[in-house]
């Protein structure tokens, strides 16, 4: 997946926020991981694969994409906090098949490993394992793209309006 749009759109946008806020001098790093931790739960929320009690289905694919690409931000957030924008391709395709509750458990694994570790190899790992995620939930990288552009407006709308 080509991602340089991705991390200058989210540069500007962490920017804008920084100091807004008066954060430029913070350390974020471990809010950052635990927003995308619990955007990683919304997700999972919204396609419902754990929830093996109910007969209701699943959001819209568009609210789950939704979700997804919340993720999206805080994972290329974290990563310009690290200094990986420049990683070029992240691939989607694992060699094994799993359950798209296996797939979450994995994330949740590579995020909380990437937050100990902080390497280039572990966000790749954990990039990479968020994007196997997508091609279980049927995105594609153009989808993911087109929907980042679209939240990431979104985000600038709400800082403005005071979110």
């Amino acid at each position: 997946m080509e991602l340089q749009e991705i991390f200058k759109m989210q540069k500007g946008l962490d920017q804008h926020i920084e100091k807004k806020h008066g954060l430029e001098q913070s350390d974020l790093f471990d809010q950052k991981v635990l927003a995308l931790l619990v955007e990683i739960g919304e997700l999972a929320n919204e396609t419902r694969s754990f929830k093996f009690w109910s007969l209701k289905s699943p959001s819209p694919q568009e609210v789950i994409l939704e979700e997804f690409v919340d993720g999206i931000h805080f994972m290329v957030s974290l990563g310009l906090n690290c200094g990986f924008e420049k990683i070029e391709v992240i691939s989607s395709r694992h060699s094994k098949e799993c359950t798209m509750t296996e797939q979450f458990l994995t994330v949740y694994e590579s995020v909380q490993h990437f937050r100990k570790k902080r390497t280039v190899e572990a966000y790749k790992k954990m990039f990479e394992d968020y994007l196997f995620l997508a091609s279980l939930l049927g995105f594609k990288d153009e989808d993911i793209k087109e929907a980042y552009i679209k939240k990431n407006e979104v985000n600038y709308k709400r800082q403005q309006d005071g979110y």
